[in-house]
């Protein structure tokens, strides 16, 4: 199979031609092969490849399934595959082989999937880049002097260099929606608990995190959430899934759609641009569309909702560090330093600061849903400026050695009185501001490829439903990508 043919069709479509014998899982599985070895040494996406395990799913592959054939990556996150580590970015975990596949990484394989890698990710997912010091930055296809976001950037990388269709994900403050928006892909974060994440784990993150894919095409993310969806033994709780399949509600108009749109954000003193042009030139689309569409200042407080999230985000890397510790036996040495200096901001931060963020999600949640009473969706940006530099985030030389010394003084919790919450806000979310709210609530969101920048850098723009929005979502989606097709629009390797 050529690369042209490959790269043509989306999983959906490969799977297709693999159930009509046109072509073999293993000619699939050599044209994703052949491509990562000739644009990874680019990009950096893949972190582990697993050619073995692919050699032996295609020699026994059935091809009764959604994707029987399809070439699929995982990410290093979460997403554990037996016999193998599950580093998370982290040194301390990159020989840690685990026992159990996780339960979407089991409904992937009887999907058909041909796992034959994983994709980078930054240390704990932590991160709206993907710049491990364990496997050095991932780049981003459309300017390999940029990022392809984070933390799945990986996969975003992955898919937009044309290495495969669709790719797995996870998001837990926007890390499917900020590789999309960065990349030129859909992205899509179903709301809180539809996806499960045992076996080990019940809810990550306080709820905040869910896994799922990053696709070309809108039906790929459909047939995918039909694969992933529903309750498992481990649930806390089981969510509705509707009654038609996601696949099939995509394939419907959305009907006239009442949408909110706001570029505005407290933590950047004025919106980009870009960001903002991105924003206004989606609402002239869906206009056009028959939509009603109508101006919006913010709904929430989003700067107290940024001081909320990295509360709970340190706190959360503190827990995680000890746990890895116990988990390996490792010191220090196995972390990065950003990792240890969160570590220990949330060790330092009173539990009844901790518990006061979980109280104030409410607050956050009644204020979305107060919107979502006279709006369908919220549209805003996806990124609060296109894809930034590799290395934009890096901490300068000489905090970097006061932060050596803190650390080894066992004095770096008392930051949190210096202002380093309020740098933590400008340095980490100034470029990505939007993404988080959906997280913290529970409700869907995506991000649609609808502008690139005069540079040509993909910009995505985002979309956020109330609860079980998910249908809404798609139907929107596929309208979008049916007015404005970005399939084929794919960067030059």
């Amino acid at each position: 199979m050529n690369y042209e043919d490959y790269v043509a069709h989306d999983g959906l479509g490969l799977a297709q031609l693999v159930a009509d014998g046109e072509v073999s899982p293993g000619e699939l599985l050599e044209s994703a092969r052949a491509r990562a070895d000739a644009v990874d040494p680019q990009i950096n996406a893949i972190c582990r490849r697993l050619d073995r395990e692919a050699n032996a799913r295609v020699a026994s592959e059935s091809l009764d399934r959604p994707f029987a054939g399809v070439p699929f990556l995982l990410k290093d996150l979460h997403q554990d595959y037996a016999g193998h580590p599950t580093s998370a970015g982290c040194r301390a975990l990159a020989q840690h082989a685990v026992d159990l596949n996780a339960t979407v990484v089991d409904r992937w394989l009887d999907a058909g999937l041909v796992v034959f890698g994983k994709t980078s990710t930054p240390e704990f997912g932590a991160k709206g880049i993907t710049e491990p010091d364990l496997f050095g930055p991932t780049r981003n296809p459309w300017d390999l002097g940029r990022t392809p976001g984070g933390s799945s950037g990986g996969a975003a990388a992955a898919v937009a260099a044309g290495i495969l269709p669709v790719a797995a994900a996870s998001d837990g403050g926007g890390s499917i929606r900020i590789p999309a928006g960065c990349t030129g892909l859909f992205g899509l974060k179903a709301g809180r608990g539809l996806i499960p994440h045992g076996p080990r784990k019940s809810e990550p993150l306080l709820g905040f995190a869910t896994n799922g894919v990053l696709s070309r095409s809108v039906r790929d993310t459909a047939a995918m959430l039909d694969v992933l969806s529903g309750a498992e033994a481990t649930s806390p709780y089981a969510p509705a899934v509707p009654e038609t399949p996601y696949a099939k509600e995509a394939t419907k108009q959305p009907g006239r759609l009442r949408i909110a749109f706001t570029a505005e954000s407290a933590i950047r003193e004025t919106s980009h641009p870009q960001a903002r042009a991105a924003v206004e030139d989606a609402a002239q689309l869906l206009e056009a569309l028959g939509h009603h569409v109508e101006p919006v200042t913010p709904p929430h407080d989003d700067e107290q909702l940024a001081r909320d999230f990295l509360v709970i985000w340190r706190v959360h890397q503190a827990w995680l560090v000890d746990d890895v510790k116990r988990l390996t036996g490792s010191g220090d040495g196995g972390f990065e330093q950003d990792t240890l200096m969160l570590a220990a901001l949330g060790r330092a931060t009173p539990a009844v600061d901790a518990h006061a963020t979980e109280e104030r999600r409410s607050e956050h949640i009644v204020a979305l849903a107060r919107l979502h009473e006279r709006y369908d969706l919220l549209l805003t940006p996806t990124l609060g400026e296109p894809p930034i530099e590799i290395g934009a985030l890096d901490t300068p030389p000489l905090q970097r050695a006061a932060a050596e010394v803190l650390l080894r003084t066992g004095t770096a919790g008392q930051l949190r009185h210096l202002g380093i919450v309020d740098d933590l806000i400008r340095k980490s979310l100034a470029w990505v501001p939007y993404t988080q709210l959906a997280n913290l609530t529970g409700r869907p969101a995506m991000s649609v490829p609808l502008y690139w920048t005069d540079t040509g850098l993909p910009l995505g723009v985002q979309f956020i439903a109330p609860l079980l929005g998910e249908a809404t979502l798609l139907r929107l989606a596929a309208q979008l990508e049916e007015a404005r097709p970005w399939v084929d629009r794919r960067p030059r390797l």
